[in-house]
C-alpha cells in the first residue's frame, strides 16, 4: 500500500514543499517545490508581517495546495518557522492561510526546528561529532552532535534577512557595517555556554545561504551537477576565499557570481557572516554541506512514529 507524505516548510525567506511516496520500506521523493517568498521582509522592530510579503506567501501556498490536491492518499505536515514565530500578527496571517489556501500550518519552536535538522542530517550523513548549523532567513539553529547523539541545541533569532536589514547596506558593504555585524554575532556565540564544546569539530552547514558556498565552489570546479551538494566537503580556507570575494563585491557583481542565486544577492553577506564567524570561533577545519534538514527530519519523525504504531498493534 503506497501512501504519500508531504512537508511544507514555511521559512522567513523561502517556502518549500517535498512530497514522498512511502511503500512499506521504500521512500522516494516525488515532488519538490520551492518559492522565494521573503516573508520576513521589513518586519523590523515591530515584528509585523507586511501585506506584500503575506500576499506573495499566500500565492505560493495556494500553488502548493493545488499540487497536494492531486494526491488522494496524502498526509501533510505543514510548519512555519522564525518569521511567523516572531510575528505579532501571526494569528491573522495563519487565518488567511487557512481561508485563502486551505492549509493549516502549525508554528514550531526553534528547538523543534533544530531537532528536525538533526534527524535530517544524522539519517543521511555519516557524521560522528559535529556542529550542525542551519542559517535561515530569520533564525539560526545550532546542534551539538557527539557520537551521533544530540547533546545540545539552541535557536538564535537571527538570519540572512533580519541581519542584512539591521546591519548592512544592500549594495556596497562598508568595513564599519561588517565589523558591527561580526561583533554582534561573536557576542551572541559567547552567550551559548556549550558552544566551546564544539571546538575544532567540523560544521555541518544547512540553509540556503550556507549552501550557496558549495554551489559557487562546485561551479568553479565546473562540476556538472553543481546543485548536488549533499555530503560535499570544503576546507575552511576555500569558504573564506569565497566569502571574501562576495564581501568585496557590490550588488551587481554579486548577482553575476555563478552559483549565487540572483534573488539572494542582497542578503548573502548577512546570511554567510554567521557560518564564517563560526568557523573562526570553533577553529573548524572544514564544512560539510547537507541538503537535508527540517523537511527530511519531519519525514524521519513520521516514519519513526509509524514504525512505533505498527509495533504496538
Amino acid at each position: 500500500m503506497t501512501h504519500h507524505f508531504a512537508v511544507i516548510d514555511l521559512g522567513s525567506n523561502s517556502a518549500r514543499m517535498t512530497i514522498w511516496s512511502i511503500d512499506q520500506e521504500v521512500v522516494k521523493p516525488v515532488k519538490r517545490l520551492k518559492e522565494m517568498v521573503r516573508l520576513s521582509e521589513d518586519m523590523g522592530t515591530s515584528r509585523t508581517l507586511q501585506p506584500a510579503a503575506m500576499d506573495r506567501t499566500l500565492k505560493a501556498l495556494q500553488g502548493f495546495k493545488a499540487e497536494l490536491d492531486k494526491y488522494d492518499d496524502i498526509s501533510l505536515k505543514a510548519v512555519a518557522t522564525a518569521a511567523v514565530r516572531q510575528a505579532k500578527n501571526q494569528k491573522t496571517f495563519l487565518k488567511r492561510v487557512k481561508n485563502e489556501a486551505g492549509l493549516t500550518i502549525s508554528v514550531i519552536p526553534g528547538t523543534r526546528e533544530a531537532e528536525y535538522d538533526f534527524l535530517g542530517v544524522v539519517n543521511t550523513l555519516p557524521i560522528q561529532n559535529a556542529l550542525i548549523m542551519d542559517t535561515g532567513g530569520a533564525s539560526t539553529e545550532l546542534v551539538l552532535v557527539q557520537n551521533r547523539k544530540l547533546q545540545h541545541l539552541v535557536s538564535i533569532p537571527f538570519g540572512s534577512v533580519n541581519l542584512s536589514e539591521r546591519f548592512l547596506s544592500p549594495d556596497v558593504i562598508s568595513a564599519a557595517e561588517y565589523f558591527s555585524l561580526s561583533t554582534f554575532i561573536h557576542q551572541t556565540f559567547n552567550s551559548v555556554w556549550w558552544l566551546r564544546r564544539a571546538q575544532n569539530l567540523p560544521i555541518v552547514a544547512l540553509g540556503g545561504s550556507n549552501r550557496t558556498l558549495a554551489k559557487i565552489e562546485r561551479r568553479k570546479e565546473k562540476l556538472a551537477d553543481f546543485e548536488a551538494i549533499h555530503g560535499y566537503r570544503m576546507p575552511t580556507q576555500q569558504a573564506n576565499n569565497i566569502f571574501k570575494e562576495i564581501l568585496s563585491s557590490d550588488l551587481a557583481t554579486r548577482e553575476a557570481i555563478p552559483g549565487l542565486a540572483k534573488y539572494r544577492a542582497d542578503i548573502i553577506v548577512g546570511g554567510l557572516v554567521p557560518v564564517i564567524s563560526m568557523i573562526r570561533y570553533l577553529d573548524s577545519d572544514r564544512l560539510t554541506f547537507s541538503q537535508f534538514g527540517l523537511r527530511e527530519g519531519a519525514l524521519y519523525d513520521h516514519l519513526n512514529s509509524r514504525a512505533v504504531a505498527q509495533r504496538e498493534h
